[in-house]
C-alpha cells in the first residue's frame, strides 16, 4: 500500500510538471528602438503622433516594435507565438513548469508572469456569455433615443453642431455582423464613417460574420446608428475602428491579450476614445481566476492595458459590469482601472439598475465613475431599433457623449482634467454612492465647466428673448444684435429647416411639441427652446 501511495504521488507530481499554463514572457529590452525614434511614422500613423503631440505626450521606446528575433528566438524553442504586445513588450505562450523554467533562463528573457491566479485546476461550470452582457432585446417599431439622450444632457451638444465629427472611436467587443449591410449603419458607411476593423480572437478581416455574437453591433449602434425618425445615435458623426476581441463561445485569459493588441492597434491609428462593453472575473478554467482583492486596477493584464492607453491621450470607457445582483457584487476588470473612466447604469427614473455591478475597486478607489442609461437602452441592430439592459449599454452611450465633447472642447485640454469635470458635472457630486459613482453624466454641464475654466463662454448669449412662449402660431425675437442665421431643430436635435432672418416667425404650421431655435448673431449664438401648442 505504502508503495503504491508513493507511485501515485509520483504519478501526481510528474502530471503537475507536465501541465501547461499560459504565460507572458517579458523581453530585456527593444535593441532597435532608437530606428523606431528616429522615424515614428514607421509605426503610428500621423493621426496618432498628433494626438501626442496636442497634449504634450512623448513618443518612448514603449511605442516601438517587439524586437523580431526575441519571437523568433521563443518560436525557435517549439512554442506557438500568436499574442503579443509591444507596449508590455513581449509573448503569450502556454508552457509547463520546465518550460517556464527554460524561458528564465534565456539571455533576451526579462521575467516570465503566469496568468494563474489560484491553485484550483478543477473546471466550473461557465456563465452564460448572454447574462454576462444582460443583452435582452425586444422589438420597439418607433422607439427612439431620445430620453437616454436627454438623461445624459447630450442634446444641447447636438444642436449647437457637436455630433462627434472628427473625433475617433474604437468598439472593442464580440464583433460586428450586419454593420456593413443594416439600413441602420447605411448613414456610417456611406459617410465613410468606418475607418478600419480586425479580428483579434482569429487573427483575421473577419468582424461582419454573422455567426458572430452581436453584442458588438448593439454597441455601435448606440453611438452611431441612424434610422431617420426613428433612431439617433449618440455621436452619428463620429468616425469608427471595430475590433473583436472576445469570443462570445468562451471565456478564456487569452481574451485580456486580444484586448490589448486590439488597444495598441487603435493607438497605432491615432483614436481618441475606446469604448469597451466587456469585463473579466471567471474563466472557464478556474485556476485563472480573479478574487475581488484582485480588483486594484493594476493586476489583471488587460487593466494594465487601460492604464497604458489612457497614458497615451485614450479616453477609455469600461463598462463596470452587470453583477450587481449576483454572487461576485462587486466591478469587474479593466473597469477596476483607475485610468479607465468606468460606467454603471440606471434607469429612466435614474435610479441604479439593479444589475449594476458595485464599487470601489479593491484599492478603495470610487468606482464607477459616473453612469448612464444602463435599464432599456436603445440600440440599433441591422434595420431596427430595439431595446436592451446593461452597462454594456450604458458605455457606448456615454462614449458618444464624449466624442461630442472632444469636438467641443480645444484638442490640447487634459484627458484627466476632462475626466473630473465630468464626474464633477454628474448627478451626485461631491457625493456618490457604490452603484452609480458620482451620478448620471451631464455633457452640457461638463462643457460649460470646461470651457468656463478656459474663460470660455459655451454659447455667449446675446440679450434676447424670445416670446410668447409656448405658442399656437407666432414666435417673436427681441435682441439688439443684427441676425445672422435661425435655425429650427426638432426635440431629437435634427435640423428641420433654415429660417428666414425675421424677428417674428410664424410656426403655425408645425405639429405639437418641443423644438429648438438656433439663433446667430453677428456677435454670438443661443439656442432656446420653444413649445408649440
Amino acid at each position: 500500500m505504502k508503495k503504491n501511495l508513493s507511485f501515485l504521488f509520483i504519478y501526481i507530481s510528474l502530471l503537475s510538471f507536465c501541465q501547461t499554463e499560459l504565460v507572458f514572457v517579458y523581453f530585456k529590452d527593444k535593441p532597435n528602438a532608437s530606428i523606431f525614434l528616429s522615424n515614428p511614422l514607421s509605426e503610428l500613423t500621423q493621426k496618432s503622433i498628433n494626438r501626442r503631440a496636442n497634449l504634450n505626450i512623448p513618443i518612448t521606446e514603449q511605442d516601438a516594435p517587439i524586437e523580431t528575433s526575441y519571437i523568433q528566438n521563443i518560436q525557435n524553442l517549439g512554442f506557438t507565438v500568436t499574442d503579443q504586445s509591444k507596449w508590455l513588450n513581449g509573448v503569450a505562450v502556454n508552457a509547463t513548469s520546465a518550460q517556464i523554467t527554460q524561458l528564465k533562463s534565456e539571455p533576451y528573457v526579462l521575467k516570465v508572469e503566469s496568468f494563474v491566479k489560484n491553485s484550483v485546476i478543477a473546471k466550473q461550470a461557465r456563465i452564460s456569455k448572454i447574462e454576462k452582457f444582460q443583452n435582452s432585446a425586444t422589438d420597439f417599431t418607433y422607439g427612439n433615443s431620445l430620453d437616454q439622450i436627454n438623461q445624459i444632457n447630450l442634446r444641447n451638444l447636438h444642436v449647437n453642431g457637436y455630433t462627434g465629427a472628427g473625433t475617433s472611436i474604437a468598439v472593442i467587443d464580440t464583433g460586428f455582423p450586419t454593420v456593413n449591410t443594416g439600413s441602420a449603419f447605411a448613414r456610417i458607411r456611406n459617410n465613410n464613417q468606418i475607418k478600419g476593423g480586425y479580428n483579434f480572437v482569429n487573427k483575421s478581416s473577419d468582424i461582419y460574420n454573422t455567426s458572430l455574437n452581436n453584442h458588438g453591433t448593439n454597441c455601435l449602434g448606440i453611438i452611431a446608428g441612424y434610422i431617420d425618425g426613428v433612431f439617433v445615435g449618440s455621436a452619428p458623426d463620429a468616425d469608427f475602428y471595430l475590433y473583436a476581441s472576445e469570443n462570445s463561445a468562451i471565456e478564456i485569459p487569452e481574451e485580456e491579450l486580444y484586448w490589448i493588441e486590439a488597444a495598441e492597434e487603435a493607438d497605432r491609428q491615432g483614436v481618441d476614445i475606446i469604448s469597451t462593453s466587456l469585463g473579466y472575473n471567471t474563466f472557464d478554467d478556474s485556476k485563472y481566476n480573479y478574487t475581488y482583492a484582485d480588483m486594484n486596477g493594476q493586476k489583471s493584464f488587460i487593466a494594465r492595458g487601460v492604464n497604458i492607453a489612457s497614458d497615451k491621450g485614450i479616453f477609455v470607457l469600461i463598462a463596470s459590469g452587470n453583477e450587481g445582483n449576483k454572487t461576485w457584487h462587486y466591478i469587474t476588470t479593466p473597469a477596476d482601472s483607475e485610468k479607465a473612466f468606468s460606467i454603471g447604469a440606471v434607469d429612466s427614473s435614474g435610479n441604479a439598475s439593479v444589475f449594476t455591478s458595485f464599487g470601489p475597486n479593491s484599492n478603495n478607489s470610487i468606482k464607477p465613475d459616473a453612469s448612464a442609461r444602463g435599464t432599456s437602452t436603445y440600440y440599433t441592430y441591422n434595420n431596427s431599433s430595439y431595446f436592451g439592459n446593461g452597462t454594456s449599454y450604458a458605455t457606448p452611450l456615454s462614449a458618444g457623449g464624449v466624442a461630442c465633447l472632444l469636438q467641443a472642447i480645444p484638442i490640447n485640454f487634459n484627458r484627466t482634467n476632462i475626466k473630473n469635470k465630468l464626474r464633477e458635472t454628474a448627478s451626485l457630486y461631491p457625493n456618490f454612492d457604490n452603484q452609480k459613482g458620482y451620478g448620471i453624466l451631464n455633457f452640457s454641464n461638463a462643457l460649460t465647466s470646461i470651457n468656463a475654466s478656459l474663460n470660455i463662454s459655451e454659447i455667449k448669449k446675446p440679450v434676447i428673448n424670445i416670446y410668447p412662449n409656448p405658442t399656437k402660431n407666432f414666435i417673436h425675437i427681441k435682441t439688439n444684435e443684427k441676425l445672422k442665421n435661425i435655425e429650427l431643430y426638432d426635440e431629437i436635435g435634427r435640423k428641420l429647416k433654415t429660417l428666414p432672418l425675421n424677428y417674428s416667425q410664424n410656426i403655425e404650421s408645425l405639429n405639437k411639441g418641443i423644438y429648438y431655435l438656433k439663433i446667430e448673431t453677428e456677435k454670438s449664438s443661443t439656442v432656446e427652446k420653444i413649445i408649440k401648442e
